[in-house]
């Protein structure tokens, strides 16, 4: 089972996680501080990062800064008790895979859990046979799950990795959020666009894409968007 690390500074809500993640088999370790969390972090090497967005002391997207600093690839999943608040948008834009709103039940928290583990799994290349697709200066290595920019790896978050090999499958086609919401994050029911927008634009900015004219994935207003590689691009 996954090996969790827990930042919460509510007691009641960090102890009943602790029992509820345990119970499922989960090797836990708690943090009642982002400090604390940074430190066992280091010790615990954890395969999933549940942190709250409201801690005493460092706040919690501080920390969650601080987490990609360490470690690009590591899941963070946010839990926060201001679900429509704008915090959640920062979160995101922070580097937060995917997010829970308190109190939050023991089944949605492992399924959010299974899901953010589950994005680094991207389509078997066809065959077995490795499959390296380019466009100009990037390269997306989809059966080793890579991707490279001018020959240089560019390391993604999960969510991320999951969203350009979404897209990238079907060069055009346009695929609407709550398409993306299903195909990348699994949430099977209206989801929260927030989760899409937030993780374009981090996307992008990795990509090196230009904010007005971006080479690779295309805005359709109303609707989604689309990888549709400018002419030239294609290697």
């Amino acid at each position: 089972m996954p090996r969790v690390l827990l930042i919460e500074d509510d007691r009641a809500v960090r102890e009943g996680a602790l029992l509820a993640l345990r119970r499922q088999g989960h090797e836990v370790a708690a943090a009642e501080t982002g400090e604390e969390g940074l430190e066992r972090l280091r010790s615990f090497r954890p395969d999933v990062v549940v942190l709250d967005l409201m801690l005493p002391g460092m706040p919690g997207l501080d920390v969650c800064r601080a987490i990609r600093a360490l470690d690009e690839t590591l899941p963070i999943i946010m839990a926060t008790a201001r679900g429509e608040d704008d915090d959640v948008v920062v979160g995101l834009e922070s580097g937060a895979d995917d997010y829970v709103v308190k109190p939050v039940q023991a089944r949605v928290l492992q399924a959010r859990i299974r899901a953010v583990l589950r994005r680094t799994a991207g389509a078997a290349a066809e065959g077995g046979l490795p499959r390296i697709d380019t466009y100009g200066e990037l390269s997306i290595d989809r059966s080793g799950l890579t991707v490279a920019r001018q020959g240089a790896a560019v390391a993604l978050a999960p969510s991320e990795l999951r969203l350009l090999l979404t897209l990238s499958a079907a060069p055009g086609q346009v695929f609407s959020r709550q398409q993306l919401l299903e195909a990348v994050w699994e949430h099977s029911y209206h989801g929260d666009a927030r989760l899409v927008d937030a993780c374009v634009k981090r996307l992008r900015s990795k990509l090196g894409e230009p904010p007005r004219e971006p080479r690779y994935i295309q805005t359709v207003r109303g609707f989604g968007y689309r990888f549709a590689p400018r002419p030239g691009a294609r290697g």
